[in-house]
C-alpha cells in the first residue's frame, strides 16, 4: 500500500492525458517555463545597483541663497 507500481503511474499517466490532452499539457509546460525565466530575469535585475539620482543645481546657489534670506531677515 505504500508504494506504487509502475502500472499505477502508467494508468495515471493515461487519465492525465485523456483529461487534459497532450496539446494542452505542452501548452502549461511552455508557460511554465516563460514564468521561470521571467522570475530570473527579475530577480537578475535587482541584484544590478540602482543608480545614484543627479542633482541639476550648484552647491553655492543653495549657500547664497540661504545667506541672502538671512540678510533681508535682519
Amino acid at each position: 500500500m505504500g508504494s506504487f507500481s509502475i502500472w499505477h503511474w502508467l494508468i495515471v499517466l493515461v487519465i492525465v492525458l485523456l483529461l487534459f490532452g497532450k496539446g494542452k499539457i505542452s501548452d502549461v509546460m511552455g508557460d511554465m517555463a516563460k514564468g521561470v525565466k521571467s522570475f530570473k530575469k527579475g530577480l537578475a535585475d535587482d541584484d544590478e545597483p540602482a543608480a545614484k539620482p543627479t542633482i541639476d543645481h550648484k552647491p553655492s546657489d543653495v549657500v547664497s541663497s540661504s545667506t541672502d534670506e538671512k540678510t533681508r531677515a535682519s
